[in-house]
């Protein structure tokens, strides 16, 4: 077949169709026989027949006319090595991040996502077609101050994504009450839709690919017509799902996410599985590789180990769980502690300043408003031995414990007297908190911190360590590919189509 022709789909004439059991069906799906009457055992639907032989854009354009004609607009020609190269052009399609469910580190993907494409491509953009929580940030275009998702600002600020303005990058917003307003009429769906794609187009025609962020796991925005894996087909892009470390969870929390993105035409490019236990890498990556190509011919872009620091809250972040301010040691507010090293002090003054000696430099230790005891005896364990280090005669560690001081609103109350004592040592970080320490010490160990433009240290640990573990190489083969099943062995081939 000449490459320059666009492939002609085989007339029912010279197809037998046979006949198989129900639960083999699949909507818009044919058994095929190839010419030689073999029968075929794999699948084919209706879009693959759309397949172009030569992947150009205008032939490709047509695969799309069944939902959104013109989704094939937002695929970008990949440049050619040299002029000599007489292969056919290639196009980058959008690449859409979707997670299977929450806390699984879609935003922590997304970065490194970013950073990699970054060193492939000279303009890579970004977008967050629907968003839920929400930061001010000023628009240059509009020359005035508007609310784009917190992710956007996260990714903008650290790439520096200059090329795309606030504007376009965070197109619809769900703050609290749009659902009802959307329920009862008061927001059309083809609004949000046009919405999204004037945000894509801009992005996509300075950009020379398209990274694109969901909002939890496919299905989420169902209710506002508007979720992930319809985004994703409304834009033409390629789906990369995120999943949680282990095997028969992960792989049912995949296969629901894999429907969903069938259902409106998205092709999966590929799958992260994300803080595996480092005592299980390797049989997670084997497995679950080995079961994902087995049953669906999607290949394991990443499979990341956990790392626990990126778990583990900073200060800054305890303010944001309990809507308050460090009362002194602001300087400290992006040093992190980990959850297995928190200390509820119930004990004696004595026993407690054995503690602080004897524990981790870096503690955080959480005590009741009532004991002014060991409130004034963490202030003079950090006094101490901030001058014996200062004066050079100590070989201790940095004391950079803190103290969360806990009692419920209007019940009890830090003294004034106790207050002045925490101001006069600016350095040591105390904290007090409006709740009992049962409670605190609850939502501090439920809490999933997450990655923000203030903390640098963790959003650059973060990006450093996912962006090794994953195959860019395999991803953008993925997502440059104009065959439309990727050789899917439950589906049928570009070559075997040609052969029919």
């Amino acid at each position: 077949i000449d490459p320059k022709i666009t492939f002609q789909p085989p007339t029912m004439a010279s197809l037998r169709l046979v006949t198989f059991p129900q639960r083999h069906r699949v909507r818009g799906s044919i058994r095929c026989l190839s010419s030689n009457g073999n029968k075929s055992s794999r699948r084919t639907h209706a879009s693959h027949f759309s397949t172009q032989t030569d992947g150009s854009l205008e032939d490709a354009k047509s695969t799309t006319k069944s939902t959104f004609p013109e989704a094939s607009r937002f695929w970008k020609p990949v440049q050619k090595s040299s002029t000599t190269d007489m292969s056919p052009t290639r196009y980058q399609r959008p690449i859409f991040v979707a997670a299977t469910r929450q806390h699984v580190g879609k935003t922590t993907v997304s970065l490194a996502l970013m950073s990699g494409l970054q060193k492939k491509f000279e303009k890579v953009g970004f977008i967050k077609p629907v968003g839920q929580q929400h930061v001010p940030v000023r628009s240059e275009n509009q020359n005035t101050t508007i609310r784009v998702d917190k992710d956007v600002c996260l990714v903008k600020e650290h790439f520096h994504l200059d090329h795309i303005d606030y504007e376009y990058m965070s197109p619809v917003i769900i703050p609290k009450g749009y659902t009802k307003k959307y329920v009862d009429g008061e927001i059309s769906s083809s609004d949000q839709l046009n919405q999204v794609e004037r945000a894509m187009t801009h992005v996509a025609d300075n950009s020379d690919v398209v990274l694109c962020e969901g909002t939890g796991h496919c299905a989420v925005g169902s209710i506002v017509a508007l979720n992930n894996a319809k985004c994703a087909s409304m834009i033409g892009a390629d789906m990369v799902l995120v999943a949680n470390g282990g095997l028969g969870s992960a792989f049912d929390e995949l296969e629901l996410n894999r429907i969903l993105c069938q259902h409106y035409n998205v092709r999966v490019a590929g799958v992260v599985i994300n803080k595996v236990i480092p005592d299980r890498y390797e049989q997670t990556k084997h497995y679950m590789a080995k079961a994902m190509m087995q049953a669906w011919g999607i290949p394991l872009l990443a499979c990341i180990p956990d790392r626990p620091f990126l778990g583990c809250p900073a200060l800054a972040d305890l303010e944001n769980l309990f809507k308050t301010k460090l009362m002194s040691g602001e300087e400290h507010r992006f040093r992190h502690y980990s959850i297995k090293d928190i200390n509820l002090v119930t004990t004696n003054l004595m026993r407690f300043l054995e503690n602080l000696r004897i524990k981790s430099p870096r503690t955080l230790y959480m005590c009741h408003v009532t004991r002014d005891d060991l409130i004034l005896g963490f202030l003079g364990e950090h006094q101490r031995r901030k001058e014996m280090i200062e004066s050079g005669d100590s070989k201790e560690a940095p004391f950079e414990a803190a103290l969360v001081i806990c009692g419920r609103k209007g019940v009890y109350q830090l003294s004034k007297e106790v207050q002045d004592m925490i101001r006069c040592h600016p350095d040591a970080p105390v904290m007090n908190v409006d709740l009992s320490t049962r409670d605190a010490m609850s939502k501090i160990h439920s809490f999933t911190p997450k990655l923000n433009i203030d903390d640098k240290n963790r959003v650059a640990v973060a990006v450093d360590h996912y962006e090794s573990f994953i195959d860019f190489d395999e991803l953008l083969r993925r997502t440059q590919s104009s065959n439309s099943s990727f050789n899917d062995p439950a589906s049928i081939s570009l070559e075997e189509l040609r052969r029919l």
